[in-house]
């Protein structure tokens, strides 16, 4: 399956996953500056990626620790989401999300 990534210079970045991947995982592999500080346990919101709205309704609904953490994200949006916690299934063929002008890897410099 594809996944698109649009980062904050504008560029779309195409990524393949398979079924049952982690979309923080499959970000990092693509080169996207997603920290995931936390390895996906929901303690930090270094991995916060905003979905296109088209596809935020299909995806299942944040539970309410995911939403205590985007509290503390920079640049929320109502479709915002950790990318931890977003796990690919096959209705996910074509995911776009964008990459906020916030998020800096800085284990990347």
């Amino acid at each position: 399956m594809k996944v698109v990534f649009h980062t904050t210079e504008g560029k779309r970045v195409e990524a393949e996953a398979n079924a049952g991947d982690n979309l923080l995982r499959v970000a990092q592999a693509a080169g996207m500056p997603l920290e995931g500080t936390c390895e996906g346990q929901m303690a930090c919101s270094t991995c916060h990626v905003v979905v296109d709205a088209e596809w935020f309704d299909r995806l299942p609904e944040a539970s309410e620790e995911e939403e205590d953490m985007l509290d503390l994200a920079a640049g929320v949006r109502r479709t915002s989401r950790l990318s931890c916690q977003i796990v690919l299934e096959d209705g996910l063929d074509g995911l776009s999300v964008a990459i906020p002008a916030e998020s800096h890897d800085m284990s990347r410099g």
